[in-house]
């Protein structure tokens, strides 16, 4: 028997019931229960509530907050592979730890591959999508397991054509290019990358999107990760100085650090629009059936 035809399960440590239900019906899979609790001192407790001998384990965690994830990930990894699971797959639509990929300045952490090493140590294979693969080519340089990236970009430019009158889309910095000219070529609209200056976590300075021919279109914000929301805040402002039209921001990753949904919801966007990678009210693009269709290319691996 190949790894394709043993019975597959899915583990869920993030409390994605949608996503773990989806998935579930797409692959046939069985849910397994999870008891995962802390004790008084904040240490954390874990059990399997059923059998998993024999079984390829889909386990599905949300990282975006992965200091509070990556104890209980690894215990139930682990926990896995002593009970029996012939392999454990981890399914991490949004994979943490990406950004810091150099050394900046003396001294630093390059925390991606410190992450990269611990994960690759306890589960057998990694799936995601859109890895903030800027100075890296892929996730092989840094992961010593089959890690597999996938792009939403086509889901993206499927929401953009069926939503938008006229778009063209605004980049907010280099780092966007490679998401903003890949969705402006399948959607069949216009694009530009604005310049970013970094001062600090919380303080950028975005060089001003050129109007031009575009009076009359609705400007799309695309981007990855949204997290502190500073880059596109600083982008929507230059917007409302000139006369555009409300501007629709979208990302992958729904990070949304603080209050900064408030922020955007409130500095004249039309709307704001995520994939469901990470859990938010703002998530409209539905990634599973790309997940499934990763799973399916690492199982024929």
């Amino acid at each position: 028997m190949n790894d394709c035809d043993r019975p597959t399960v899915i583990v869920d440590i993030s409390a994605r019931p949608l996503l773990t239900a989806a998935l579930a019906t797409a692959l046939k899979a069985t849910k397994i229960a999870l008891e995962l609790r802390q004790f008084p001192d904040g240490e954390h407790y874990v059990r399997l509530l059923a059998e998993v001998s024999g079984c390829r384990v889909i386990l599905l965690a949300d990282l975006r907050t992965p200091d509070v994830v990556i104890l209980p990930l690894i215990f139930v990894a682990d926990l896995l592979h002593e009970m029996g699971a012939v392999e454990v797959l981890l399914v991490a639509p949004y994979l943490a730890y990406m950004r810091q990929d150099i050394r900046f300045k003396p001294g630093e952490a390059i925390s991606s591959r410190s992450f990269a090493r611990l994960l690759s140590q306890h589960v057998d294979a990694l799936l995601t999508i859109d890895p903030h693969l800027h100075r890296y080519h892929a996730l092989s340089e840094i992961y010593s397991i089959p890690a597999l990236a996938l792009s939403s970009v086509d889901l993206i430019a499927a929401w953009i054509r069926t939503h938008v009158d006229r778009p063209v889309l605004i980049g907010p910095d280099a780092e966007s290019s490679q998401w903003v000219e890949a969705v402006a070529r399948l959607a069949g609209a216009p694009a530009t990358v604005l310049h970013k200056t970094r001062h600090g976590d919380r303080d950028v300075e975005v060089s001003a999107p050129p109007q031009g021919d575009w009076n009359g279109y609705t400007p799309i914000l695309v981007d990855d990760i949204v997290s502190s929301g500073h880059t596109l805040l600083e982008t929507l402002q230059h917007l409302q100085r000139g006369s555009w039209a409300p501007a629709v921001c979208i990302a992958v990753h729904g990070l949304f650090a603080e209050d900064s949904y408030a922020q955007l919801r409130a500095a004249g966007t039309r709307a704001i629009i995520t994939c469901n990678t990470v859990q938010h009210p703002s998530n409209a693009i539905d990634i599973t059936a790309v997940l499934v269709d990763g799973i399916h290319q690492l199982s024929r691996a």
